[in-house]
């Protein structure tokens, strides 16, 4: 086998449903830096099986400092950062590929298309779009955001056409307990940094969320599906908006 010359990092806590699927997909890279937070499952047991895969072990930093953690244990000069529920399709492994060759760019700017109850999103759809793969050299991540963390690169960026399936959302209880742990940190987010609530957008996010959803992002080519996942859309879009709300009320009655 020719190893992809590339660290592929990885944080991960009990995802032993998913985490077989995602180190054989990524078998050929040369490297993978799995930083695992305290697994209770057989999630570090399989990935004991892969050869390339190295285990680190350390407790939760939060979901930036974690990914900066593993990040800075890589050792070659590209990296990619996937998580514990994502593969690769093999077109963009051949980006990748190419990109190394010819060293055109830092950075790639990768589409993720959502497996959601075991449908993939329609390639019409409009998926959400990443840097996941980068010099490490030219990337950074901003430690204060507590959830949604990105990569910020110093560099020239090329978009590719391969996708990375995301099969995170394997149904809709998994949906549930994300919105409502991901909008708890996106409100405290907006919190810390003194962002105030807004009648407005308590009453309308719910369905602007979903009219960008299932109208402009066309989520309604997905079906059933794509309803649903709309629907989930705008009340985490609206959660986000209760919970600052509630942060302040918290806030008032401690004065």
């Amino acid at each position: 086998m020719t190893f992809i010359d590339a660290s592929v990092y990885v944080i991960c806590c009990n995802e032993e449903q998913h985490i077989e699927r995602l180190l054989e997909n990524i078998k050929e890279f040369k490297e993978v830096v799995l930083v695992d937070s305290g697994s209770t499952d057989q999630t570090l047991g399989i990935a004991e099986k892969f050869p390339n895969a190295t285990i680190y072990h350390q407790p939760w930093l939060g979901y930036a400092k974690q990914k900066a953690f593993a990040l800075s244990k890589c050792t070659n000069n590209w990296v990619l950062n996937l998580d514990a529920d994502e593969i690769l399709s093999d077109e963009l492994k051949n980006d990748i590929k190419n990109t190394i060759s010819l060293n055109s760019c830092d950075a790639l700017l990768c589409s993720l298309a959502e497996v959601f109850l075991g449908k993939i999103a329609h390639p019409f759809s409009k998926h959400a779009d990443k840097i996941r793969f980068f010099k490490k050299t030219h990337g950074e991540y901003n430690l204060d955001v507590l959830v949604h963390e990105s990569i910020s690169i110093k560099g020239k960026i090329n978009s590719v056409r391969g996708v990375i399936y995301h099969h995170g959302l394997s149904s809709i209880e998994t949906m549930v307990q994300k919105n409502n742990q991901y909008s708890t940190l996106a409100a405290c987010t907006k919190f810390a940094r003194k962002k105030k609530s807004n009648i407005l957008k308590l009453v309308f996010s719910f369905f602007w969320a979903f009219f960008r959803a299932y109208f402009l992002k066309r989520f309604f080519l997905n079906g059933v599906q794509g309803f649903i996942h709309s629907m989930s859309i705008g009340f985490y879009a609206f959660l986000k908006e209760a919970k600052l709300y509630e942060l302040e009320v918290m806030e008032k009655s401690r004065k």
